[in-house]
């Protein structure tokens, strides 16, 4: 039996269909650049859309039921800039230049499903992340304004905080900083002027935050190595990855459930299933009841069923 290695925690619903989604139609920009200087010269917002026009279920459904009716584009049409970046089977569509384009801001971004929708200020940083939402197209306008509202409040809180000074400083930067409720790799990547002061107006780290970013990071950097060997099925060489980023000591909670899960995974790609289960049942205890469980509970019990599967077929061979 065959386990893919795979880090996404939640399986991605993949509807079938062909249909090209907006696919840079009316009121949509594929030029990411020229977008944001018309957002940061009309002060409006970047409506960012990761999308796969020709083969995501979710990618289309979002297209039929919100982006072409007239209700989203006249509730939208003031206030933002629409800008979609494609990523479709069929490259036909697109010219060599947007390709490289999508690909460099798919990397930027971390996007890593679709549809992925980012509100952004003028200068490419998002304050705002969402993606298909139910209701059609009044209701997903509503949506966007009410996400919008982050923005004003984000700067609010940056001015505020520059009133202050020491550690109160920066304890109100990260609350700014969470409010937004973006994860820390993208924080990182578009706030690092509000992260080098909260680091210097907290040289103790008595926030925490600075420790929260670096695993961040540090996890991201292990995921890039670890999906690389996997893509190469190098997985003695994944195996030995995985176990030095837990005995490091450095991740704890769900970061340390990811990487014990992923070590059963492992054990089970390379067919030592007693192993895998062991892992499992490890990563299962690491935070208990935890958003994993069911898919840990999951896999445990295929792994289980394949097992006595094999068993049985040992002991039909040997009456045989």
């Amino acid at each position: 039996m065959n386990y893919k290695l795979n880090l996404a925690m939640v399986a991605t619903a993949i509807l079938s269909g062909s249909t090209l989604a907006h696919a840079g139609g009316e009121g949509w920009s594929s030029d990411f650049a020229a977008s944001a200087k018309l957002a940061a010269a009309e002060n409006k917002v970047m409506l960012v859309d990761f999308t796969g026009s020709d083969w995501c279920g979710w990618c289309i459904k979002l297209d039929k039921e919100v982006f072409s009716h007239d209700e989203f584009k006249n509730g939208v049409k003031d206030g933002f800039v629409l800008v979609e970046l494609d990523y479709p089977r069929d490259k036909s569509k697109l010219s060599p230049e947007t390709i490289a384009q999508n690909e460099e801001l798919k990397g930027k971004y971390a996007i890593r499903g679709y549809p992925t929708i980012l509100l952004m200020d003028g200068e490419g940083r998002p304050f705002a992340k969402t993606g298909y939402q139910a209701g059609g197209p009044e209701k997903y306008v509503t949506h966007l304004n009410e996400l919008t509202e982050r923005k004003k409040l984000r700067d609010e809180a940056f001015a505020s905080a520059e009133k202050l000074e020491g550690v109160e400083k920066a304890k109100a930067l990260v609350a700014a900083l969470k409010a937004i409720g973006l994860d820390e790799a993208m924080l990182g990547a578009f706030y690092g002027e509000q992260i080098e002061a909260i680091k210097k107006a907290d040289p103790k780290d008595e926030s925490g935050f600075a420790k929260g970013i670096a695993l961040k990071a540090k996890m991201a950097d292990f995921e890039k190595e670890l999906n690389a060997l996997a893509s190469q099925q190098k997985f003695e060489e994944a195996q030995e990855l995985v176990a030095k980023n837990i005995a490091s000591g450095d991740f704890e909670g769900p970061m340390l459930q990811q990487l014990v899960f992923v070590e059963g995974m492992i054990h089970a790609q390379l067919g030592d299933l007693d192993k895998a289960l062991v892992s499992l049942d490890k990563a299962d205890a690491v935070v208990p009841g935890s958003p994993m469980a069911k898919r840990i509970a999951a896999i445990k019990a295929k792994i289980t069923q394949d097992m006595e599967a094999k068993k049985a077929e040992g002991d039909k061979a040997e009456e045989e």
